[in-house]
């Protein structure tokens, strides 16, 4: 009886063992994976399929661990099933299925790891650190590029008759200028978000990956993206921090007289049409007879390329592939159909209001020493008050970065449909999976 009562605590230990150097890999993997995203989405994927395979393992042999459901795993779930069914109205069945299965289970992965491993403030500082450190080295290689020049003559991303001037946008380590504006809006308004929160040494990090980022977004003469940032930041700041609005005030004012072709582009969306414009205005009109054709399940996943010659009436045979919508709403619309479109809508605004429902309960240190100073009898007493105060304020100004984040994503899917791209996707689902973390963690701060 001895013996066996030993072997059953060894047997224990070994799988409490065990099941914590899962849970290292797996917290291990999502930040190499948050890091690698913008830098080198394949590793970014296969560091993934590690960190699910130590989940998975971890759920066999750690009898303490459990899933933890995150308020918008339906949605999510439901997403992912109607994007499956929609392989059956596809016109090449086969490339469709192809196509999801190679990328919504990366997504869906993506969610699943960082929503399951992330449950500490500690943890998801140790993330948003390795995003900004990825951040730093995606905007210093935008200014080299910048600086040493890209001939861009040869490329589609502007009209050369409408804008003859310019002839550099930097792309950095993504495909091309208006997706790395779309992941620099992300950066600027996690940094916004978080430097209120943030101590004065990583305060001064924060400022300098905001203002890289700004500069780096100037560099891409995107001008969707540069009108939805300064719109999200002059709404936060007359909202929130007229700090904030003056800083976007004398930055903008800044850029657009030192830059004459970037103010050119930006003012162009107001007193000209250009052929980008216009074709997008085509694009949008061709998706949406395909949605009034195909309601239900749509086109097919991934299958907008394919079909959009049979709506064409613009390009008219001119041998250009047309990808996507250009718009975001109309392309899932497109290729899922209706409720495909409104379960990810679902999962993505749901997630966005969740981010902006962690309100700012957080009282300053001052507020919290005045208060509570008599009770602490020692050293240790104000640095366990002080751990806590700054979790708090970390959870609220990473909550108030991640909301704005998703704001950006919501508005620049109106001209644009940037989570075509694949490491653009993954983002967004870390991001709504880190969104679900930081309220559990607000959650947990209250109560205790």
């Amino acid at each position: 009886m001895a013996e066996d009562y030993f072997k059953e605590r060894r047997r224990a230990q070994r799988r409490r063992r065990w099941g914590g150097r899962m849970a290292r890999g797996m917290l291990y993997a999502v930040i190499a994976e948050a890091f690698l995203i913008p830098l080198v989405p394949l590793a970014a994927m296969a560091v993934l399929l590690f960190g699910c395979a130590a989940l998975f393992l971890r759920l066999r042999i750690d009898p303490s661990f459990r899933l933890r459901r995150l308020p918008y795993d339906a949605p999510a779930l439901l997403f992912v099933v109607i994007g499956l069914l929609s392989v059956a109205a596809a016109p090449d069945k086969a490339f469709s299925f192809y196509n999801f299965y190679h990328l919504v289970p990366i997504y869906a992965m993506t969610y699943l790891l960082a929503g399951q491993s992330l449950r500490t403030p500690r943890e998801l500082q140790r993330v948003v650190l390795a995003m900004a450190a990825a951040a730093l080295i995606v905007i210093l290689y935008g200014f080299y590029q910048f600086i040493f020049g890209i001939d861009i003559s040869a490329m589609k991303w502007v009209d050369g008759e409408s804008f003859p001037e310019l002839s550099k946008r930097v792309f950095s380590t993504w495909e091309n200028p208006n997706i790395l504006a779309g992941y620099l809006d992300i950066v600027v308004c996690v940094a916004v978000g978080l430097l209120s929160a943030l101590t004065r040494g990583w305060r001064i990090l924060g400022l300098v990956v905001l203002a890289g980022a700004l500069a780096c977004l100037g560099m891409t003469y995107a001008r969707g993206a540069c009108l939805v940032i300064a719109a999200v930041l002059a709404g936060y700041g007359a909202l929130r921090d007229r700090r904030v609005l003056l800083g976007i005030a004398v930055a903008g004012a800044g850029a657009l007289l030192l830059d004459p072709v970037l103010a050119d582009r930006l003012l162009s969306v107001f007193t000209r049409i250009d052929t980008s414009s216009e074709m997008r205005l085509a694009f949008w009109e061709s998706t949406i007879a395909m949605i009034l054709d195909h309601p239900f399940l749509g086109i097919g996943w991934g299958m907008y390329f394919m079909v959009y010659p049979e709506y064409d009436f613009y390009l008219q045979g001119a041998p250009v592939q047309i990808v996507h919508a250009h718009n975001m709403y109309l392309n899932y619309a497109a290729e899922i159909g209706v409720p495909g479109a409104l379960s990810f809508l679902w999962f993505f605004f749901g997630s966005l209001v969740l981010a902006f429902r962690v309100r700012r309960r957080t009282p300053s240190w001052e507020t919290v020493l005045a208060a509570y100073a008599p009770d602490w009898n020692t050293v240790a007493d104000v640095r366990a008050a002080l751990g806590r105060w700054r979790r708090s304020r970390f959870i609220e100004g990473l909550a108030r970065g991640l909301g704005l984040a998703m704001l950006s994503v919501a508005l620049n899917g109106l001209t644009d449909h940037l989570l075509f791209n694949i490491p653009s996707s993954m983002l967004l689902w870390m991001l709504a999976a880190m969104t679900a973390a930081v309220h559990a963690a607000a959650g947990e701060a209250r109560e205790s």
